[in-house]
C-alpha cells in the first residue's frame, strides 16, 4: 500500500472520491428498481490508477460518503459492497495494464453481470422483498442498454488517461 502514503495519489484518489459522490446526486430513476447512474466510472479510473484494494477502498467509501451526504432511501451495505467489488473487478483487470476496447469490454461486462445485474438485483430483492427473478429480470434490460453507453464513457475517459500516463497522475 505504497501509495497511501503518496501525497500525490492520495489526492488523485479522495478527487476521484468526491467526482463519485457527486455524480451519485445525478441519477435518472427509471423505476424504484431502475436508476441510471454514472457514479462508478471514478470508481473505474481508481481502480486502474491504483490497482484492485484502493479501488475496492474508493467505492466502498463513494457509496458510504454519498449516503452521508444525501441520504435517498434506508441505508444497505450491500451496496457498499456493490460498490467496493466494482472498483476491485477495474483494478484487476485494468492497473498496469495497457487501456484496450477488448479489456474494458471485459471488464465493463464482469462489472454489469456480477455487480449490477447479479449483485444489485439480489440486494434489491432483500431490500424490497421482491423476488430475485423479478428483479433481475426488470434490471437486465437496463443493464444491456447501459452497457454500450458505460464502455464508450470509460474509453472516452481512460484513454486519454493512459496517453498522459499513469506515473503522471499518480504514482503507485
Amino acid at each position: 500500500m505504497h501509495m497511501i502514503r503518496n501525497t500525490r495519489s492520495l489526492t488523485v484518489a479522495a478527487m476521484l472520491l468526491a467526482v463519485s459522490v457527486i455524480l451519485s446526486f445525478l441519477k435518472v430513476p427509471v423505476t424504484n428498481l431502475i436508476e441510471i447512474r454514472f457514479n462508478s466510472l471514478p470508481i473505474a479510473i481508481s481502480g486502474y490508477l491504483f490497482g484492485p484494494v484502493m479501488g475496492g477502498i474508493v467505492g466502498m467509501l463513494a457509496d458510504i460518503l454519498g449516503y452521508i451526504v444525501k441520504p435517498t432511501g434506508p441505508f444497505f451495505p450491500g451496496f457498499t459492497i456493490s460498490s467496493a467489488v466494482t472498483g476491485v473487478i477495474y483494478g484487476c483487470l485494468l492497473w498496469k495494464k495497457d487501456i484496450t476496447l477488448i479489456r474494458l469490454a471485459l471488464a465493463e461486462a464482469l462489472q454489469t453481470i456480477i455487480v449490477s445485474m447479479y449483485l444489485n438485483s439480489l440486494f434489491l430483492s432483500i431490500l424490497y422483498g421482491n423476488g430475485f427473478m423479478v428483479v433481475l429480470s426488470a434490471r437486465i434490460v437496463k443493464s444491456l442498454v447501459m452497457y454500450p453507453v458505460n464502455l464508450m464513457l470509460l474509453f472516452s475517459i481512460m484513454k486519454p488517461l493512459a496517453h498522459i500516463g499513469r506515473d503522471t497522475i499518480a504514482v503507485g
